[in-house]
């Protein structure tokens, strides 16, 4: 389990502001990024190696 001591939460830009099924991203620390369900911030967090996070990333953006 990756330690995600001093992360800083981001909303998604896609995300509405009335709430709903947003994610929330923490890419300022070293070898992770850490993923959550917005609506439940003290849940379970995903990780992902930063490599394998902007190919998910790219992915998206290409399917636009």
């Amino acid at each position: 389990m990756d330690d995600l001591t001093g992360a800083r939460w981001r909303k998604s830009s896609r995300s509405s502001t009335n709430g709903g099924a947003c994610v929330e991203v923490a890419d300022n620390l070293p070898g992770v990024v850490g993923v959550r369900d917005s609506k439940d911030p003290a849940g379970p967090a995903l990780t992902f190696a930063p490599t394998a996070w902007r190919a998910f990333v790219t992915h998206l953006v290409g399917r636009r």
